[in-house]
């Protein structure tokens, strides 16, 4: 692996780690009412176009990440949109 491929893997792990503190804070809470949902959703669509992206590219760093990356931000989402539910019922 070279010098670019290992810089990217260690900037996309970086970012990518960046979104588990907001996910362990949304699990302990059992709220997400603090985060926008025009953020989640953009993020969420614009992470998966970067994934498409770099599949087109055979990308691994960018792959990757996202790959982390929008599994988290779909959780996220999801411990959202549950959330929300539980508040409605």
């Amino acid at each position: 692996m070279d010098t670019t491929t290992t810089l990217g893997l260690i900037a996309g792990s970086l970012t990518t780690l960046a979104y588990l503190p907001q996910l362990i804070k949304t699990w302990k809470t059992k709220s997400a009412e603090d985060i926008s949902w025009g953020m989640l959703i953009t993020l969420c669509l614009g992470i998966l176009l970067w994934l498409v992206y770099g599949s087109y590219i055979h990308d691994l760093p960018v792959i990757c990440a996202n790959v982390v990356t929008l599994a988290l931000a779909s959780i996220i989402l999801g411990l959202k949109v549950y959330y929300r539910s539980l508040r409605k019922a």
